[in-house]
């Protein structure tokens, strides 16, 4: 989407937006603003984060060359404004702003941006997202080890001019550029080296706020207001408590005793207080989903992945079972991701649902795989997160299975968010229930979840068809590329190289005495935008 309306006026209107609204003195920008998060990070370190939990200290304390506003528009962040590309999409040049400070003072320079994403395409620091660099010029050679880091298409041109080559032009490149392009300043990175980012004093902030307080395993830390952020004036509150809350109960319980003022609830709480004021739900950009681990023979049969597919009843999960505002998966998209170029049409519901509930199909599957295994009786593993959510999706899928499954043992592992991660990466699972959160709109970032040679392709699912029907979608632009795209969601799904299973709807207990925070698909509140009321 085009956005440059929101470049310069943005930044006024937001200036003025929250003096009017906020009205903040001494006495409330000192007042702690207490939040909670469902698991601890695993790093602050912006190459290597990979889960959801870091994903958010990231966005709380760092800052890219654009960042999103109050109302979820990308505006510019370190940069002066959002910049058109030249050389046919390929080419982005863009100044930075020189009031840009790191937490320490420094000037944020074009230099800690190439220092940032040439460490992330090196295959040395074995960043698990480095295929968010996939289209700039030379990353292929970088990432195999062919060509220096150096060789990467980005250059500094000048302290405050950053140029970055592409290989060819990408319709989401600027949430690319908000979400995941965040600089790191040169001189910690070199200091810690691979431990930069395993605590709050071995990283740097740009951000409006500073991580204080945590030591890479503690599950309670601080948001500190950055008073060199070039647009500190206009955060209002200085303070940020964030304490690692699993259990629901105990959090609803801080949030009525006013001890928190923000955070996250579970559809067991939603369904017992739907009527609540305080309660705000709204759907993410995210597939919660199964991958079935292909190395092992047990669980590389498409017979099992169908079974366990027509199995599920996605819509009884999410009323009954979740209850919380989540959607029943339909196809590999989740609704709101792509838009139809020439109609508006959402792709979730251009293509219906590719994920029937059937019970005598799923039965009929199931008999096929203890034919092709030679086997009568089978015991399988989920892997979950130890949340309230996943074990309880966990739980019913466990059910439903055994009732329908002659011969089925099914076993549940929850785990703590981190070490499941380590579990996916190591592909120590037989079933495994994960989620997949985007940072920008766009399909390719679902069914590249099937891709071969992709990182967090966990399954190590590998089918031709479908990997040339990726590439060549890829090579073609507008309605071309969008047909291209709902091919392949309906090939992945005819076969189901993984079974989605619900996008979920997040909801949040939000204090009436804070105001400034919002919610997308997309973003988690942002709390520089946040006011005391």
């Amino acid at each position: 989407m085009h956005r440059s309306l929101f470049m310069i006026p943005a930044a006024l209107l937001l200036a003025v937006t929250l003096s009017a609204c906020g009205q903040a003195n001494g006495q409330t920008q000192n007042k702690t603003l207490n939040v909670t998060l469902a698991d601890e990070p695993a790093t602050a370190d912006p190459n290597k984060s990979t889960d959801t939990n870091s994903g958010s200290v990231i966005s709380q304390t760092m800052e890219g060359l654009y960042t999103y506003s109050r109302s979820n528009k990308i505006v510019p962040g370190v940069a002066t404004k959002i910049v058109k590309p030249t050389n046919h999409g390929k080419t982005y040049t863009f100044t930075l702003k020189k009031n840009a400070k790191w937490a320490n003072g420094q000037q944020v320079t074009a230099q800690d941006f190439v220092t940032s994403l040439q460490r992330m395409a090196n295959p040395k620091t074995k960043a698990q997202y480095a295929s968010l660099l996939s289209a700039f010029k030379n990353y292929d050679a970088v990432q195999h080890g062919k060509m220096a880091p150096s060789k990467l298409g980005i250059k500094a041109l000048s302290k405050t001019k950053l140029q970055i080559q592409l290989t060819k032009a990408v319709p989401y490149f600027n949430s690319l550029v908000a979400s995941d392009y965040y600089p790191l300043n040169t001189a910690t990175v070199k200091k810690y080296g691979a431990q930069y980012g395993t605590s709050a004093v071995k990283a740097m902030s740009d951000g409006p706020y500073k991580l204080v307080g945590w030591t890479g395993s503690n599950s309670s830390w601080r948001y500190v207001k950055n008073t060199h952020y070039w647009n500190a004036p206009n955060v209002k509150i200085n303070n940020v408590k964030v304490s690692v809350t699993k259990d629901e109960t105990t959090a609803a319980n801080l949030f009525k005793s006013g001890k928190i003022q923000e955070t996250t609830v579970s559809g067991q709480y939603v369904r017992s207080n739907g009527n609540e004021k305080q309660l705000k739900t709204h759907l993410l950009g995210r597939m919660n989903l199964l991958v079935f681990n292909s190395k092992q023979a047990k669980t590389s049969s498409e017979n099992l992945r169908q079974a366990v597919s027509y199995v599920i009843d996605r819509n009884q999960l999410v009323n009954h079972v979740l209850g919380d505002g989540s959607k029943a998966a339909t196809s590999a998209v989740p609704y709101g991701d792509q838009a139809n170029p020439q109609t508006g049409e959402d792709m979730a519901k251009e293509v219906g649902n590719l994920l029937p509930h059937d019970v005598t199909k799923a039965k009929a599957y199931w008999q096929k795989y203890l034919k092709e295994t030679g086997k009568s009786k089978v015991t399988l593993n989920i892997l979950t997160d130890d949340s309230d959510d996943d074990k309880h999706v966990g739980t019913y899928i466990q059910s439903v299975m055994e009732k329908n499954f002659k011969g089925l043992t099914v076993n549940i592992t929850a785990l703590p968010h981190a070490q499941h991660v380590a579990r996916d990466f190591a592909e120590k699972f037989d079933i495994n229930l994960i989620g997949w959160s985007t940072n920008w709109l766009d399909a390719d970032d679902y069914l590249e979840l099937a891709a071969k040679g992709n990182s967090v392709n966990f399954t190590n699912w590998n089918d031709t068809q479908y990997n040339q029907l990726l590439q060549s979608t890829n090579a073609q632009t507008g309605i071309a590329r969008y047909n291209g795209l709902i091919a392949a969601n309906k090939y992945l799904m005819s076969i189901k190289g993984y079974v989605p299973v619900y996008q979920p709807s997040e909801a949040k207990l939000v204090s009436d005495k804070v105001g400034g925070l919002t919610y997308s698909l997309l973003n988690e509140a942002h709390y520089q935008y946040a006011y005391w009321k």
